[in-house]
């Protein structure tokens, strides 16, 4: 076992070496998607907030927000020092046999939280699984009597089999086996959804719909649903008996200015609420979802069903201890109010930069801390541009938009020294995902960092991102 890569070894590793495992042992695609960027061939040292620190010395300002996973920033100080204590006091992690207090307060705080009667909680890993596990839920409330769930035309739910067949972005293109009855209404469309209900109606006026899942703020378009059509959409599943689940695995915690996207909306309640990303504070993989307890007691709450639906690491202790560290960080810190405070940051200075690159920005929106901008090239650009792409890429839709996004990407990493990403779903869009612990003074960084680089124009844009592709 001589060959085997201690933790020292691990972390001395230089770029190269990192890169000839990855290729040999993960993905070569990976190396050539990622390391056709600066970020691609740096390594971190370490990271603290809203800051990367690289090896070499360098700082760099992180707008990824972790794609909804750092609300609270690398290695917020109360959730390591609440892991720090978990292991230093040699608590027990998992076992089926106890009854956890990590759970049991976990489940409190998040009853206490959230409105009306969501007070039954299940903790699982990711948020793929809580929305898988929303959906069983459902459909064990209905004992298997109905059949179809439906979702929308943009819907992000996660890339497992199950989640994967409600997910409708084209990010997941392959045509993968999908559990059946599902069924999908454009977004934000009242006629659209009572059209896919009637679908699934019979003539004698039998619903065969058992749930409903929406995003309220879908987070890969960097679009909401109105408090119309929510409001509407759960009279109808009130009166029809679906459950209604909301998906807000990216948007909870504070991020778009409520503590969930939907309680912007007062007296709106979901019957299933889903959570993950930052729900573990940037250090723990957990998710949850959170139901009414009329749901649960009719599905689950018996001694025949009580373990029907369960996962190997439900409850893990010390990422149930992080993730109650975690809710009371968003909480005590009012993540809510950070989050529209950047946000109205963000819009002013998102607003002047459109203004001033009308020909490069299409549309800026979003919410709180969570924006897109969405650039286009010109009309006299994209036929020479798509003429220079390989084959395959030349025959995506949206090559072109990532082209230019990952241009911006590019120049904001290699002259700036800040991260961001850009999100892929129907259109493109740089996503703009501040911690929020960021600072305001450091969304005027960001802002007058993208001002500049959209100073440079497409062909100064594209020109740098094929010589950093081709020479490093």
């Amino acid at each position: 076992m001589s060959d085997l890569l201690s933790l020292d070894q691990a972390e001395g590793m230089t770029t190269e070496q990192v890169h000839d495992l990855y290729r040999r042992f993960v993905s070569r695609s990976q190396i050539s998607l990622i390391g056709s960027f600066g970020f691609g061939r740096d390594l971190v040292d370490h990271a603290e907030g809203a800051w990367v620190h690289l090896r070499d010395g360098r700082r760099i300002l992180d707008f990824t927000g972790g794609v909804g996973v750092l609300n609270h920033g690398h290695n917020h100080p109360r959730i390591v020092a609440a892991r720090r204590r978990f292991q230093e006091a040699r608590r027990m992690e998992v076992h089926k046999n106890y009854l956890s207090p990590y759970v049991a307060a976990l489940s409190h705080n998040l009853a206490q939280l959230l409105p009306d009667d969501l007070n039954i909680s299940y903790f699982p890993n990711s948020g793929a699984e809580a929305v898988e596990g929303a959906v069983k839920l459902a459909y064990k409330y209905h004992r298997g009597r109905r059949g179809t769930v439906l979702h929308s035309d943009i819907a992000f739910h996660g890339k497992l089999l199950g989640a994967g067949s409600l997910t409708a972005s084209p990010e997941v293109h392959f045509p993968y086996p999908r559990i059946p009855g599902t069924d999908a209404f454009a977004y934000d469309d009242l006629d659209s959804f009572q059209l896919a209900l009637e679908r699934h109606t019979s003539a004698g006026g039998e619903c065969d719909v058992y749930a409903v899942a929406v995003e309220p703020f879908s987070a890969s378009s960097l679009r909401e649903c109105s408090p119309q059509f929510l409001r509407e959409v759960r009279r109808i599943c009130t009166e029809r008996d679906i459950v209604l689940i909301f998906d807000e695995v990216y948007t909870g915690w504070g991020k778009t200015g409520a503590l969930f996207h939907f309680m912007h909306h007062p007296g709106l309640v979901p019957d299933i609420v889903t959570t993950s990303k930052a729900f573990g504070g940037g250090k723990a993989s957990i998710s949850g979802y959170i139901t009414r307890e009329p749901i649960f007691r009719a599905a689950y709450d018996n001694l025949a069903d009580a373990t029907l639906h369960s996962t190997t690491y439900y409850g893990f202790g010390e990422e149930t201890a992080t993730a109650l560290e975690a809710v009371a960080v968003a909480v005590e810190e009012d993540f809510p109010g950070r989050a529209r405070a950047l946000g109205e940051r963000l819009e002013s200075g998102l607003a002047k930069v459109a203004a001033r690159h009308p020909r490069l920005v299409r549309q800026v929106k979003g919410r709180g801390a969570l924006h897109g901008v969405f650039l286009a090239p010109g009309p006299e650009l994209p036929d020479a541009l798509r003429s220079l792409l390989p084959a395959s890429a030349a025959k995506d839709p949206q090559a072109v938009s990532k082209l230019l996004t990952g241009a911006v990407i590019a120049a904001l990493y290699r002259d700036h020294g800040i991260l961001t990403f850009f999100g892929s779903n129907r259109a493109i869009a740089l996503i703009v995902s501040p911690p929020l612990v960021a600072q305001t003074d450091e969304v005027d960084l960001f802002v007058k960092a993208l001002d500049e680089v959209l100073d440079q124009g497409v062909v100064r844009l594209l020109a740098g991102l094929v010589r950093e592709k081709v020479f490093g």
